[in-house]
């Protein structure tokens, strides 16, 4: 296993092998709820360490026994301390057709869509009508914020009108780098950087809806859905692996330097700690780095409100298989 992510002229991650010993609050952790989260993947990791420990898992009376007999703990890049943020799955009403209330709509891959460079922009697509007359669209909300932020957590549930139940996933996107809303309001003196969270911008947004729609345009990074015909209403949205993720047990991280699947201890600081082990089974834009990580807080307003407050210090260490964790330490 190699490490990526570093550039010409930037040195790589450290590398640092702990004991089990070492993680603050292993004895206490619920391992089987981190075991049954690593089986909804594990099926799909390619390589043969993964393959054999994921046949392995389906034959464990001990969930902690199986991870502490097959795994090493490894902490790469520990010298800054981590960043945990959160995300979750929003509840939205929405209808099929636009009318005077639902007049903002979501839209699924362009099939023109370039994949080797940047698309049109947010600000383009927005402002220039790129997909209008298209038939691309799936369908309409009530709230341009609710658009904005529904591409940024990149999944939800749509209520329509005769109540029935749309799910939605992330399609693609048109190829630009994700750009922080929130960090763009520190800079402009609005806020200071320890008062910015979710909440908040979209409070802003709303009360300043001029300034709040420019706003929303400063990330020029834009998100393409599709439908969830087939997921069952009490799974997760699906993450990276095409999988269900599950809450409070699922995180997306940087796979330049985390593998997807691979179990991972955080310890989460803040008003809320967390010490428990979680599985890599997720991506995202702004999630950059081998101590970057975004926690999947679940699904609807409550679980919003809990993971639009969450920035957060800590460590995050990845539980390698044995033969892979040695092989990142020098000279392996």
């Amino acid at each position: 296993m190699a490490l990526g992510g570093a550039g010409p002229g930037t040195a790589a991650p450290s590398v640092e092998m702990l004991s089990f010993a070492d993680l603050k609050g292993w004895d206490t952790d619920d391992h089987a709820q981190a075991l049954a989260a690593f089986r909804e993947t594990c099926p799909d990791l390619p390589d043969p360490p993964w393959t054999a420990l994921c046949a392995l898992s389906e034959r464990q009376s001990s969930a902690r026994s199986f991870f502490e007999l097959f795994f090493r703990p490894v902490l790469i890049g520990g010298d800054n301390p981590a960043l945990f943020t959160g995300y979750f799955e929003p509840v939205l009403k929405a209808a099929r057709a636009p009318d005077a209330r639902f007049r903002y709509p979501i839209y699924r891959l362009p099939p023109d869509l370039p994949a080797d460079r940047p698309w049109f922009s947010r600000r383009e697509i927005t402002e220039g009508g790129v997909l209008d007359g298209r038939g691309l669209e799936i369908a309409w909300l009530e709230d341009p914020v609710d658009v904005f932020f529904l591409q940024v957590q990149g999944s939800g549930r749509l209520t329509l009108p005769d109540g029935a139940l749309l799910r939605v996933g992330y399609g693609g996107k048109n190829g630009h780098d994700y750009r922080s809303i929130g960090k763009e309001l520190v800079r402009r003196g609005v806020y200071e950087a320890h008062q910015v969270s979710a909440r908040v911008i979209r409070a802003w947004v709303r009360r300043h809806p001029e300034a709040g729609a420019d706003l929303l345009l400063h990330n020029p990074s834009f998100v393409f859905f599709r439908e969830l015909d087939a997921l069952p209403p009490g799974k997760g949205p699906l993450g990276a692996m095409n999988r269900p993720v599950t809450p409070m047990r699922s995180l997306a991280v940087d796979p330049a330097y985390v593998p997807l699947g691979a179990p991972v201890w955080i310890e989460k600081g803040g008003r809320y700690p967390l010490h428990r082990l979680m599985v890599a089974q997720d991506t995202g834009s702004a999630i950059k780095g081998a101590q970057r990580a975004d926690i999947f807080y679940g699904t609807g307003a409550g679980a919003g409100r809990l993971a639009g407050e969450v920035r957060d210090p800590g460590r995050m260490v990845v539980l390698l298989p044995i033969d892979l964790a040695l092989a990142l330490l020098p000279g392996g």
